[in-house]
């Protein structure tokens, strides 16, 4: 297994740091908590699958824990089986690939917007602040119902519980009840003025007796807190990459056909969710040479998995067409991110446009050009300063 250049990925919290080539290895986390970190791609994928690690064993009071701050246990994160897949029955519909498909005029239409604004205060910008910031924000917003006028309210609350060091557990708990009390006031305004987006569709379902309140509350919280930092993080994260391999951005202006397939590279090779949530074993299972004892917790790395060298020959390389194993970016089984067909639009639409618009696009010049997020959950860049 090829080890994961830490300094071409930027900071990682220091329990990915890790050496040598084990598959599966013990971490300390930044709780303080022991656990057991599952760096091969074909392990993780089994853990992902196995009913014998449970995410709501995960998430009891008492369980390992990578930070304070976890699920609560009425999300859809934190269900095992029959509950899991009943909560996840009423959402699923919104994230087909037809009705997915369907929201790309809006998401073109957003990203054209804001790369007319760029080219107007250009020739260069940081496209973290003019771009892939606001586009999700905006998303979500039309997806879940959110008037746009409130969407600068919740950023930073959303923004603050990702973190891991970065701020306070007395700032997360009072942004959590901030986001609580805001999501609680716009369920009631659905209920009183149905709309066609998701939270109408999930206060219909909670009418119908198929969720309880603190299930519709906790939903629409994890549908907008999943799909928001962590696709800014991959939208910056897979132009760096391209604009860190210029043959590749230069590959792709000219076969514009093959942007679909590496977009998919794009995702394994820098995915802005490093791991997994954490499943505790219920029994004891024997996992590459390592038994995992009832109680003890695992968390899949999916960066290692993405560039675990068994899986993919020359992990680290951008290969749209030789590609045969399946990424982890998004999970794997029943847990697999709801959000994926969406959060790969919006990477593809933010490619396309920008190869369209700004076909000599390049890293501004200067140390300061590229900037990390530090101390989140996710990963991602505060600053990509690019010119053309």
């Amino acid at each position: 297994m090829d080890h994961v250049e830490t300094d071409r990925l930027g900071p990682l919290p220091g329990f990915l740091e890790r050496q040598g080539d084990e598959g599966v290895v013990p971490i300390v986390t930044p709780a303080g908590d022991k656990m057991w970190l599952v760096c091969d791609h074909a392990l993780g994928r089994r853990v992902l699958t196995d009913k014998r690690f449970s995410r709501a064993e995960a998430v009891r009071p008492n369980a390992p824990k990578i930070i304070d701050a976890q699920p609560v246990p009425d999300s859809i994160m934190s269900m095992d089986g029959a509950e899991h897949a009943r909560l996840r029955r009423i959402v699923a519909g919104a994230f087909t690939t037809g009705k997915v498909g369907a929201m790309a005029p809006v998401i073109e239409r957003l990203a054209d917007r804001h790369l007319d604004a760029m080219a107007a205060a250009g020739p260069g910008a940081d496209l973290i602040e003019g771009l892939a910031t606001p586009l999700p924000l905006a998303v979500l917003c039309s997806l879940l119902g959110v008037p746009p006028k409130d969407s600068g309210r919740f950023r930073g609350w959303v923004e603050v519980l990702f973190d891991i060091s970065a701020s306070t557990p007395q700032e997360k708990a009072r942004h959590r009840l901030e986001l609580v009390d805001y999501m609680a006031g716009l369920i009631q305004r659905k209920r009183r003025r149905p709309g066609d987006d998701l939270l109408t569709t999930m206060v219909g379902a909670h009418e119908r007796g198929e969720m309880s309140m603190a299930e519709l509350l906790t939903m629409g919280l994890a549908l907008l807190m999943a799909g928001y930092e962590t696709t800014i993080g991959q939208i910056g994260l897979s132009v760096l990459t391209l604009l860190t391999d210029q043959s590749a951005y230069a590959g792709l202006r000219e076969r514009p056909d093959r942007l679909i397939p590496t977009v998919e590279e794009l995702l394994r090779v820098n995915p802005s969710t490093p791991g997994s949530f954490p499943r505790v074993a219920v029994e004891p299972v024997d996992l590459g040479g390592v038994t995992v004892q009832p109680g003890e917790a695992v968390m899949v790395s999916l960066l290692h998995g993405n560039r675990d060298g068994a899986a993919f020959a020359e992990p680290e390389r951008l290969e749209p067409d030789a590609r045969d194993a399946v990424h982890l970016t998004f999970g794997h089984g029943v847990h697999r991110c709801l959000g994926a067909p969406l959060a790969r639009l919006q990477v593809q639409i933010v490619l396309d446009r920008l190869l369209r618009r700004f076909p000599a696009l390049r890293l501004a010049a200067g140390p300061g050009a590229v900037v990390w997020k530090d101390g989140l959950g996710t990963r991602g860049l505060a600053r990509l300063s690019v010119e053309w």
